[in-house]
């Protein structure tokens, strides 16, 4: 028998209904973003009324644990794949068991969160041009909480670049002095040029008063500094693309096209590294992964 058509008058309807769904799930997410609702309330409401239709219920738990402030993407791929949870599966067709586990972790997060803050080390490094200088701009100028440790380079500055704000720049001679006075955490020789390092104190310093530390270095000297501190938290910054990081470096316009080549091949050595690291974090958009990279500080957020 020949499908018959809904009557036009019908497609309509689903479409505005269909729309309409769109609209209160986006709601139902905005409001644990902008933190008015909970995602144990969400969750909660959800499972109250089986038979009832409601945005709670209809929503993806992507969706629901990626409206958290401060968990991206990764995180949440993460969280799910332990929870045994399928990234198509929506809060209401959840089994009793995955219910079960999913409420036990938001309960156990929200405590975690009243639980007193915990300075530590995060380390930031990724390969050239995926954005580790935007991102540890946004956190400096966003999130006042966090000590964004300095490193010293022998490399001249690039436009825009402030003296003991985005680097120490220091001539070869002043950088052996640091190091033969044992007062670099970790030093690194970067792009077979110039030799980038980080100043000890202060963050031993920082982190004696209690205040959590980022620091924004290469892939050498996160290496490094988990020799020196196997307590810190490694980083990992990726790209959307390999076609988006070309695209990234050869836009800025801050080298030759030799010097792209290059930094181009030093790239898919860093990127091969990747799994050394603690966490990833995709940056798709800078203020999204300064957040996720905040998260992992234990950094209360306002």
């Amino acid at each position: 028998m020949p499908r018959v058509a809904p009557p036009d008058v019908d497609r309509a309807a689903a479409a505005h209904a269909a729309v309409a769904a769109r609209r209160a799930r986006a709601a139902v997410k905005k409001s644990v973003h902008d933190r008015e609702r909970s995602p144990i309330d969400v969750v909660e409401t959800a499972w109250a009324d089986p038979t009832a239709a409601l945005p709670e219920a209809s929503l993806r738990v992507r969706e629901l644990l990626t409206s958290i402030p401060s968990l991206g993407p990764t995180r949440v791929a993460r969280i799910m794949e332990r929870l045994d949870i399928a990234d198509s599966k929506r809060v209401g067709g959840l089994g009793v068991r995955q219910r079960r586990r999913l409420l036990e972790w938001l309960r156990a997060r929200e405590n975690r969160a009243a639980e007193p803050v915990r300075a530590r080390l995060v380390v930031l490094a990724g390969p050239t041009a995926v954005g580790k200088g935007a991102v540890s701009t946004y956190i400096r100028e966003n999130y006042p909480g966090v000590h964004l440790s300095v490193s010293a380079t022998t490399r001249p500055p690039r436009p825009g670049e402030i003296e003991g704000v985005n680097y120490f720049f220091v001539s070869d001679d002043e950088f052996d002095r640091l190091i033969e006075t044992g007062q670099m955490l970790e030093t690194a020789t970067v792009h077979n040029a110039h030799r980038y390092g980080t100043p000890r104190a202060p963050i031993e310093h920082a982190l004696a008063e209690g205040k959590s530390v980022l620091l924004e270095i290469d892939l050498q000297g996160a290496r490094s500094v988990r020799r020196a501190m196997p307590e810190a938290v490694l980083v990992f910054l990726l790209p959307p693309s390999w076609e988006e990081l070309v695209r990234r470096l050869i836009g800025r316009g801050t080298e030759d096209s030799v010097e792209q080549a290059r930094r181009l091949e030093t790239a898919k050595i860093e990127l091969a590294a990747q799994d050394e690291f603690d966490y990833k974090v995709v940056n798709t958009e800078v203020g999204q992964a300064a957040r996720e990279v905040v998260d992992l500080m234990a950094i209360p957020q306002t």
